[in-house]
């Protein structure tokens, strides 16, 4: 008889029943197999057990331990890992409110791989197999693993890599932040600053930059632009950021971007949606769109 005993101070019933499934599996092999339940301390365990069925097989120690190491393997990665992003984020990053740390959270998944419903498959792998290779060798030396303690003393590496992507994760979450401070503050002075113009063409060409055109088509002429942009950066200001400077000063009643549906959305352009919410009209086919 081989057996394995895996203890947690988690939830016992999920990797009790993902460890049931996968013996099942092995019973359909011809092996017979038991689980028992049992608890030390804080501690609950969940022993594995199993022998040949009708036939014997020389290697039933080494196929027994291969799926074990393989279901831990995919727990880790699954609930394991939710756990672990979570807990390096509470112990790490308290001053961040609840709300804060669950985008944190989300944008640690991202640098780990995941997209919008499941993690890249060669992510997955890379992790999966480095994991996997350190329960079968750790398990050549014992029979029971506690999953809290292995992870954190042998699996080090992947830990690190953890709090890397939380690290990453925060970045990305204070320049989300500060971005959207500044798009409220552009906001802001859009609606105290009165209108110059009516309407404002905003025509991309081609190379990625853009013209801007009054009501009657013709090209804006701007001899007015005032410092208030040049200030917030510094004196560093972009092309991009001078042609929001100027929508920002003209402040116009109504924006109109044309040919808005070539290619993705570029920054400039999303943010000039935001800073002008509700004046702004995207065109994808008029005589305008077709001049460039």
């Amino acid at each position: 008889m081989t057996g394995v005993s895996i203890g947690t101070a988690r939830q016992i019933d999920f990797l009790k029943f993902r460890l049931g499934r996968e013996m099942k599996n092995l019973e359909k092999e011809g092996l017979k197999v038991s689980l028992q339940e049992s608890s030390a301390g804080r501690f609950n365990f969940v022993s594995c057990q199993v022998m040949p069925g009708g036939g014997q097989r020389e290697d039933i120690q080494d196929v027994f331990h291969r799926r074990i190491a393989r279901t831990l393997s995919e727990i880790i990665l699954g609930q394991w890992q939710q756990w672990l992003l979570k807990d390096i984020i509470r112990e790490n990053y308290y001053y961040f409110n609840e709300e804060e740390r669950q985008n944190i959270y989300r944008y640690a998944l991202s640098h780990l791989g995941y997209g919008r419903d499941e993690q890249n498959p060669v992510y997955k792998h890379f992790f999966k197999k480095k994991i996997m290779d350190k329960i079968l060798e750790f398990l050549r030396q014992n029979n029971q693993i506690i999953v809290e303690g292995f992870i954190r003393f042998r699996l080090k590496d992947y830990v690190e890599e953890l709090a890397r992507a939380v690290e990453k994760a925060v970045d990305d979450f204070l320049m989300e932040r500060e971005y959207q401070e500044f798009i409220q503050l552009l906001k802001y002075f859009v609606e105290i600053q009165e209108s110059r113009v009516e309407l404002v063409h905003v025509v991309k060409l081609p190379g990625g930059t853009y013209t801007l055109l009054d009501e009657q088509e013709q090209v804006l002429k701007v001899d007015y632009l005032e410092n208030l942009f040049v200030d917030l950066t510094d004196g560093e200001i972009t092309y991009e950021d001078m042609l929001i400077s100027t929508l920002i000063t003209l402040a116009p009643r109504k924006i109109i971007i044309h040919d808005a549906g070539s290619g993705p959305k570029s920054t400039v352009m999303e943010t000039i949606n935001l800073v002008f919410w509700g004046r702004v009209r995207e065109c994808r086919g008029c005589a305008l769109c077709q001049k460039k």
